[in-house]
């Protein structure tokens, strides 16, 4: 009798978590199914259709621990949407007239995989859905669960997804740093961009986390560099209205009495606007294979610094994006926990042929259950009915109002 096999793949940005989910999955098969065989589709959905993968050998098995430790993606990411065949023809994955569902069906047939694993975010795993339906209504017999990563923390139903946690302590860390540059020159602007298209959890958790680590710092009396310096004096977030002229107003106040101010920026904070304005302007936006605006290309972050930056007075401006930095870390303590126990149900789920997505099901309590795959989508907003949320505001001092 043939071994059974079992592949993973991990698709999408990159996100505080990935090395070690690969790692917990391959230390679970190894202690509760030690005969299954373990591969991995290299970068995503892309090794998928092209048959490029990595076979996990004992020597891996034993040494998986090590993951761990590490950032970034072990085995590869790529962003492939299998239901997006002109995308995939131009790419060179498959060819003219060819199904990538189908391609990537019979890939995992002829390589006599039973379950596959994807770890991503809500993309990766809708695709992931798109192809358990192919498989199933095709007659193919094989288990598909998936793991929810996206430092945005916005898949629904989902509470937490893996990263999120440690990509805002790391977001911090990094702008600790930063904002020392308040230092460098008189009347200096500085706007800190956090990654979130959609979502403005992570830009807001990276404040409250920001704040916190300034609060437990010690500082010599009298010298510039103290509890101020470190204050941030605006947050600006998808789910939150403003309007530019009050803000300037109460922001010029702070830049006269301090000759500094400090603004936290999620990428997606009006960027509807930003894409309109730049469209109107006879642009074409740049947008990937699941139609979304390459948010990389639209610089929020710069139009925020330039909006304020006049109206402020400022000397000097500047952009700093923690993006890329807190994303490939390795995961933290919080996200270790997080990824064990989902792992753990994600090969129980997937030895007892129960597909889906595993994670706290905010529909069901928050219990944490394999959610059924049409169910997942992603574009979750932040709930800025948080209390933490309204404690962060109080601290930096600016009203706000939620969006409709």
């Amino acid at each position: 009798m043939a071994k059974k096999k079992v592949a993973m793949l991990t698709a999408g940005g990159l996100a505080p978590c990935l090395s070690s989910a690969v790692g917990g999955l391959i230390e679970r098969y190894t202690d509760i199914a030690p005969d299954h065989e373990l591969v991995a589709y290299r970068s995503g959905y892309q090794g998928l259709l092209l048959a490029d993968r990595i076979e996990i050998t004992k020597d891996m098995r034993e040494r998986a621990h090590i993951l761990h430790r590490h950032g970034g993606s072990p085995i590869g990411n790529s962003r492939v949407k299998l239901t997006n065949a002109a995308d995939c023809v131009k790419r060179g994955l498959v060819k003219e007239g060819e199904n990538p569902l189908r391609v990537a069906a019979e890939r995992l047939a002829a390589d006599g995989i039973s379950i596959l694993h994807t770890i991503g975010g809500d993309d990766t795993n809708t695709t992931a859905a798109d192809l358990a339906a192919y498989l199933g209504a095709n007659g193919y017999d094989l288990t598909v669960v998936g793991l929810p990563k996206t430092v945005d923390n916005d898949v629904v139903p989902i509470r937490q997804t893996l990263g999120a946690w440690t990509a805002a302590e790391y977001g911090a860390r990094f702008f600790d740093n930063v904002s020392n540059e308040q230092s460098a020159a008189p009347r200096t602007l500085v706007v800190h961009e956090v990654m979130g298209r959609h979502c403005g959890w992570l830009t807001a958790a990276t404040a409250r986390a920001y704040v916190q680590m300034a609060a437990g710092k010690e500082y010599v009396d009298g010298f510039m560099m103290d509890a101020q310096l470190k204050n941030i004096d605006g947050l600006y977030l998808p789910e939150v209205k403003f309007d530019l002229e009050a803000e300037a107003e109460r922001l010029r106040g702070v830049m006269n009495r301090n000759g500094y101010v400090t603004l936290f920026v999620s990428e997606g904070a009006c960027l509807d606007a930003i894409v309109a304005e730049r469209e109107a302007a006879g642009e074409t936006i740049k947008r990937d294979a699941f139609g979304h605006v390459k948010i990389d290309t639209i610089n929020v972050g710069n139009w925020f610094s330039k909006q304020f930056a006049a109206l402020l007075g400022a000397e000097r401006s500047m952009v700093q994006k923690s993006g890329y930095y807190a994303r490939s870390a390795p995961a933290n303590g919080d996200d270790l926990r997080l990824i064990q126990s989902m792992v753990d149900l994600a090969v129980e789920s997937a030895l007892n042929k129960v597909s889906g997505v595993t994670g706290h099901d905010e529909d069901q309590g928050g219990k944490l259950r394999t959610i059924e795959f049409p169910r997942i989508k992603g574009g979750k907003h932040f709930d800025t009915s948080a209390k933490w949320f309204g404690d962060v505001m109080n601290v930096i001092g600016q009203k706000w109002q939620a969006t409709e």
